[in-house]
């Protein structure tokens, strides 16, 4: 029994052809907004590569900027052959072609619902990306002479005003690292050298942070040096002072933002991905309806369209038999192939009378 198996006279192929040719023209759109969405995400992880430790994040903006090219192409012929179905004679060219476009939409189709799945799967790849890209640019936070490096410096407080977070996991990371140039440090004071003695590494640490780590919604002036020493500052506690530096590290805020941004996408994408299995569905049932026609010299008679010739379970068993029979088919080829080559490698006896 046939898959969703309808019945059609001359007027439903009509408004079956035009309904699908607008519906083609409204996925072409839907593919430049897939192109769109794919390239504005390109954008946005291009402007923080410097806290990003590989490319792999660029996967689904590249995923998405290629399914909306081929939305485009593919909805675009299907509108034309939608459009010449009206007419028979300019249909009868596209039907060899029809079964393969069909077969075409369908691995379409799938990877359109991959790249869907993979906005929805790249928050943990994102991650560890995002943890280790953060981690070296507050280590070249310091080198503003370097070439190469004299940007991050900028890069880094740029990102912890804008999204409002301080350093990788949170403020004391910078207690870690030894963010200020050695250009800027006086080595016959003291208290410089003294600091500089008790790190095995020989580096200059200290309990403070840069100033755009600073919350501007503070009461009180920002606090970013000896920030965890309350005797250095008046009515002063760091665990109370919740206002004074921004908590939260800008990993968090840097994988919210996108991942909130993939998410929003993966939705859309979905959308789409639903709109073009609706259109896949409707030009299997057009193509069916108008190879069934009993008469082609009468555009008038009735025709039956369907989506599978059989029904899902008899088709899935045929596909499962066509490739065993084609594997069994391998199978036997090679094994001749590697008879013949036996057989060409032996060498016949000759015997000699004398």
């Amino acid at each position: 029994m046939a898959l969703l198996k309808v019945k059609f006279n001359q007027k439903k192929r009509v408004k079956l052809a035009q309904g699908l040719w607008l519906m083609n023209w409204f996925s072409v759109f839907a593919g430049i907004l897939v192109f769109s969405m794919g390239l504005f995400l390109k954008i946005e992880l291009r402007k923080r590569s410097e806290v990003m430790d590989n490319s792999e994040s660029h996967f689904v903006p590249n995923s998405l900027i290629l399914m909306g090219i081929l939305s485009c192409a593919f909805n675009g012929f299907a509108g034309k052959i939608c459009y010449d179905s009206l007419d028979p004679a300019k249909f009868a060219k596209w039907k060899p072609l029809l079964k393969p476009y069909l077969a075409l939409c369908c691995v379409f189709n799938m990877l359109i619902f991959f790249v869907a799945l993979m906005c929805f799967l790249m928050r943990g790849s994102l991650e560890s990306t995002l943890a280790q890209g953060l981690k070296n640019g507050m280590k070249f936070y310091r080198d503003t002479d370097t070439p190469g490096r004299c940007f991050m410096k900028k890069t880094i407080d740029m990102l912890q005003i804008e999204f409002k977070c301080c350093g990788n996991n949170g403020y004391k990371d910078w207690f870690e690292i030894q963010w200020i140039s050695n250009r800027y440090l006086d080595f016959s004071s003291k208290e410089v050298k003294d600091r500089i003695k008790s790190n095995v590494d020989g580096r200059y640490l200290v309990d403070g942070v840069p100033f755009s780590c600073c919350n501007p919604s503070s009461p009180r002036p920002c606090i970013q040096y000896q920030v965890t020493n309350n005797s250095a500052h008046y009515s002063y506690d760091y665990q109370t002072e919740e206002l004074n530096l921004w908590r939260r590290g800008c990993r968090e805020a840097l994988l919210n933002y996108y991942s909130g941004m993939m998410s929003s996408m993966g939705a859309v994408i979905l959308l789409v991905w639903l709109f073009e299995m609706s259109v896949m569905v409707g030009l299997r049932l057009l193509h069916t309806s108008l190879e069934s026609i009993a008469n082609p010299e009468d555009p008038e008679c009735e025709s039956e369209g369907w989506v599978l010739e059989n029904s899902l379970k008899d088709t899935l068993k045929s596909a499962l038999e066509n490739l065993k029979k084609l594997g069994k088919f391998n199978q036997v080829e090679a094994g001749a192939e590697g008879a013949e080559g036996e057989e060409g490698g032996k060498t016949p006896a000759i015997t000699t009378v004398s």
